[in-house]
């Protein structure tokens, strides 16, 4: 099962999602890293990812091959984070067949209302569980 890791700007989030990722979920999922830029792959390539790619393209191409995909929300918001999320980028992610996982991060040109405030690391553990019930959903499925 391939998990696919989208993510821009530094790759932060991305990177703290794949290292825990690989570590609840070993050799369970082929997790990658797509990014939208050279660094944020890179990092989270670092992080533990099985392989990565950058740009527009990569991201395009890649999503069908994925059966959940992950990152901030931003990723299915043209525009979003800073312009690096181009519309292509955004429909393909909101488009494709694979089960989303998605951060409400904030950005400054949108809002997430009704969501409590809470640290980042822990909008990540929770994002990390759910993603390793799905896995465990379809293996057992």
């Amino acid at each position: 099962m391939i998990i696919a890791v989208v993510d821009g700007m530094g790759g932060g989030l991305g990177a703290q999602l794949i290292a825990q990722l690989t570590a609840q979920l070993g050799a369970r999922a082929e997790i990658i890293a797509l990014g939208t830029n050279a660094l944020a792959t890179s990092n989270m390539v670092r992080a533990g990812a099985a392989r990565g790619a950058t740009g527009e393209n990569a991201v395009v191409v890649s999503l069908p091959k994925a059966a959940i995909v992950a990152g901030p929300i931003g990723i299915v918001i043209a525009n979003a984070m800073m312009g690096e999320i181009t519309p292509r980028i955004a429909a393909a992610v909101a488009g494709c067949d694979a089960h989303k996982v998605l951060l409400p991060v904030n950005q400054t040109h949108f809002e997430i209302i009704g969501l409590e405030s809470r640290p980042l690391g822990n909008i990540i553990k929770d994002a990390v569980g759910r993603i390793a019930a799905l896995v465990r959903e379809r293996e057992d499925g």
